[in-house]
């Protein structure tokens, strides 16, 4: 049983306490779960809807607060001004020491007010016993409903003061009995007489406060549910535009340099749009530019190593003739002009070379490096490059035959020629080949004895043109061995790595498919392979 109590001289009113029904808004109580919230759209209506439902919470709290107040205070003020009236003027008329019957009478006379409420008188007859009277008979109001609180401040005899004009005053008290509740007072009449208590049901007005608050809570609801759609459109209104923006930004990203956005208004979104337009027409301008240069740079080299081969052949064609010159013992050339013969001799089979391994870089380069594949024993196609190049006394074959791939053999060729010439050249004899299968993989490595690779040129390897060495720059390699291998590896699908031995020198490992796919005809500029392109090097 919950109370209210207050004390007031000769007027009813005042602050009430914490009793009385619970709205709806506070009995309600919110679980919420730690979400992750990963899409603006739904961030955006979770927000409007919180800021809805603080607003509507709120309000209705203030409002069923604001209500409540003013129908209690309203019904409580009638019921307690029409009981003071009924105990001045008949439970006053009372003569000093009142019968039970008399008592009994005048309770069910104060009953009977404009109000209805239940009355029980308290006083003491000639004998000086105590007497009750209850508008309710025996079984109706009792002394025992009165709070203990209430009675002691009802029968406190006040000090009269020119402040304090009477020692007794009315006070009441909110109670609730089960879920009902009930407004109880209590006065004694001054100057002699009985003791009074009502009790008075504020059933109706808590019914009234239960249909005020179910109707708060059915608009809170209603705003809620109106925010969530207007948060709604309004995500729709300000994240289509973001999302034309990113499906734009990934075409773009794509590589449709083309794409714009359609611009309309003159917010921010729009001046989003405009800069992304401008942004995009400036990169599609520049890569045009660049691809221009680029296709341009690559034409060039095309062209010229295409020029360069005509000459050369003519060239080459005398260079064999004065290297045959040079191998006979009575050779009609002059010892004093024969170093410069073989300068002259080396020199062309070098730009030779150089001019070969351009024109395989500006296929790669240009898309048009095709593979022509076939069923390869590779243990066999290893062995037919060393003894092409006649490297069998230098290296070492560790290949079990019967390892297949689909691969194309000219080109694996190269590969090969490359790293075994690689490491014949600037590491050291003898160099190992191995075979071994990992998964759908064919793994060679080629491993010389040589000092290894150092750590700050291990990075640059594969780069085209890259010398190890800054004081050799005249060496017989082009520099496009290894970058031309390492293409050919990627046209496979493979790759190749470099790195150095625990043991010792380095190690080249190289990881092709066993099925290469799909296989595409080869372009019919790409010319056959040659030993000479074993001559690019990292140094």
């Amino acid at each position: 049983m919950t109370q209210e109590h207050q004390g007031d001289p000769a007027q009813p009113g005042g602050p009430d306490g914490p009793g009385g029904p619970r709205g709806w808004s506070a009995r309600r109580k919110g679980v919420w779960s730690r979400v992750r919230l990963t899409s603006l759209r739904l961030r955006l209506v979770v927000v409007f809807g919180l800021v809805a439902l603080t607003a509507a919470v709120s309000a209705s709290g203030i409002a069923y607060w604001l209500n409540r107040e003013a129908v209690l205070t309203r019904a409580q003020d009638a019921v307690l001004r029409d009981f003071e009236q009924e105990m001045r003027y008949r439970a006053g008329a009372l003569p000093e020491h009142p019968t039970q019957d008399e008592l009994q009478h005048t309770a069910g006379q104060m009953a009977n007010s404009s109000q209805r409420f239940g009355v029980l008188l308290v006083s003491r007859n000639a004998d000086g016993q105590a007497v009750y009277g209850s508008s309710g008979g025996l079984g109706g109001f009792a002394l025992s409903d009165v709070p203990a609180s209430l009675r002691e401040a009802v029968d406190k005899e006040q000090k009269v003061t020119s402040a304090n004009e009477y020692a007794y005053h009315l006070y009441w008290q909110r109670i609730t009995d089960g879920d009902t509740p009930y407004l109880v007072a209590g006065t004694r009449v001054i100057g002699g007489g009985p003791t009074g208590y009502l009790l008075k049901s504020l059933e109706p007005e808590a019914k009234d406060l239960d249909s005020l608050a179910w109707s708060l809570g059915i608009a809170t609801a209603l705003a809620l549910i109106g925010s969530a759609l207007l948060a709604q459109a309004l995500a729709t209104t300000v994240l289509k535009p973001v999302h034309r923006l990113g499906v734009a930004a990934r075409h773009l990203g794509e590589g449709r340099l083309d794409t714009r956005l359609r611009v309309s208004g003159t917010d921010e979104l729009a001046d989003l749009s405009r800069t992304f337009n401008s942004a995009a027409e400036a990169l599609e301008k520049r890569v045009a530019d660049m691809a221009g240069r680029e296709q341009a740079s690559r034409r060039f080299v095309a062209d010229m190593s295409h020029e360069l081969r005509t000459p050369l052949t003519a060239i080459t064609a005398v260079t064999e003739v004065l290297e045959e010159e040079l191998e006979f013992e009575s050779g009609s050339i002059d010892p004093m002009i024969e170093p410069a013969v073989r300068l002259v001799v080396s020199e062309t089979r070098r730009l030779n070379d150089l001019v070969e391994n351009l024109m395989e870089v500006t296929r790669f380069d240009a898309g048009t490096a095709r593979l022509v594949l076939d069923d390869v024993d590779v243990a066999d196609q290893i062995t037919a490059c060393i003894d092409a190049r006649a490297w069998l006394d230098a290296v070492d074959l560790d290949a079990e035959r019967g390892i297949h791939a689909r691969l194309d053999p000219r080109r694996l060729d190269v590969i090969l020629a490359n790293l075994i010439g690689n490491a014949l050249k600037h590491g050291g004899s003898p160099v190992r080949v191995s075979v071994t299968r990992a998964d759908d993989a064919v793994v060679i490595r080629v491993r010389d004895h040589g000092p290894g690779i150092p750590q700050d040129v291990l990075p640059h390897v594969f780069d085209r043109f890259y010398k190890a060495s800054a004081s050799r720059p005249r060496s017989e390699g082009s520099g496009l061995g290894l970058s031309i291998a390492l293409e050919n590896a990627h046209i496979h699908g493979g790759e190749i790595t470099a790195a150095n031995s625990p043991e010792g020198g380095a190690v080249f490992t190289l990881r092709l498919p066993q099925d290469t796919s799909p296989p595409t005809e080869d372009d019919d500029d790409a010319g056959p392979g040659s030993p000479d392109d074993a001559k690019g090097q990292p140094g």
